[in-house]
């Protein structure tokens, strides 16, 4: 299993809202769940130099499938129209194998 943990500063609450309901068919479809989704308060450390107000993982069976996910042309559709407007700023902080 492949993992990813994000940052973002969400600025768009509906829309970024909007967003997630879009894209969390397309994620399924592709294998992918969310592991963990968090509003963040407050922010003591972290990798990037950009303000972060929501932490969340997504976990995918592969690498290939997680590619094919965010390569995939509905998903950038829906990325453009609602993810673009409604996000300041991304924090990719870590991708990493799953060990079970």
């Amino acid at each position: 299993m492949f993992e990813i943990l994000v940052g973002l500063q969400v600025k768009d609450d509906a829309t970024y809202a909007e967003y997630r309901a879009h894209m969390l068919p397309l994620l399924k479809a592709h294998g992918g769940s969310f592991i963990i989704d968090m509003r963040v308060s407050e922010v003591l450390k972290s990798p990037e130099d950009k303000p972060i107000n929501r932490l969340f993982s997504i976990r995918f069976p592969s690498v290939e499938q997680h590619d094919a996910f965010f390569a995939h042309s509905e998903y950038k559709a829906v990325r453009a129209k609602y993810f673009e407007p409604s996000v300041a700023e991304t924090s990719r902080i870590a991708r990493y194998q799953v060990l079970t």
